[in-house]
């Protein structure tokens, strides 16, 4: 074979053999590119050509299941927000029942002691009144007695057959009581 004819057999050879690697790389980068940007509904449209498209599924599936494993670890974290979320949620559940108890706890102490004051401010009342009529009884009888006095002493006068002696000490155990 001549020189030039090896020249231009090997050159066209050459050619061919780029454009095949190079038909074969546009046709890998157009299914990698329609896998990514034309799927509709999942599935993708793929150009089968040559050996380079079971590299090209292989490097596909390799990326799904990388995917695959990401969209687990990140549904895994999620789950666990949301248990946390959760567990925080029962955690404060707890503490708000525990201080309800509480506040309860204090309000019947706070209502029982104000029961029991009022009981004993009805008691203190009550004897309190008694104690008035007593010293108004008292005022009464002092007032009388004052009063006999002051008619026998200016003159005699009749206080009602009343014995200023009588009084000592009948009058006096209204004091005893109390």
């Amino acid at each position: 074979m001549s020189p030039i004819l090896s020249e231009i057999f090997f050159s066209g050879f050459m050619i061919n053999s780029t454009f095949i690697r190079r038909t074969q790389l546009v046709q890998s980068f157009s299914v990698v590119f329609l896998y990514w940007f034309g799927t509709s509904s999942g599935s993708s449209t793929m150009v089968t050509n040559s050996g380079s498209d079971e590299d090209l599924q292989a490097l596909m599936n390799e990326r799904k299941r990388k995917r695959m494993i990401s969209n687990r670890e990140s549904a895994r974290r999620s789950r666990m927000r949301k248990q946390k979320h959760l567990d925080d949620l029962v955690a404060q559940v707890s503490q708000l029942q525990n201080e309800n108890h509480q506040i309860l706890t204090r309000v019947s102490i706070t209502t029982q002691r104000y029961l029991n004051v009022e009981a004993e401010n009805s008691v203190l009342r009550a004897q309190a009144n008694e104690l008035s009529h007593r010293l108004q009884s008292l005022n009464d009888i002092i007032d009388s007695i004052n009063g006999c006095n002051n008619n026998i002493g200016g003159g005699g006068g009749d206080c009602g057959g009343f014995n200023v002696a009588m009084i000592g000490f009948n009058e006096m155990s209204i004091f005893n009581d109390y």
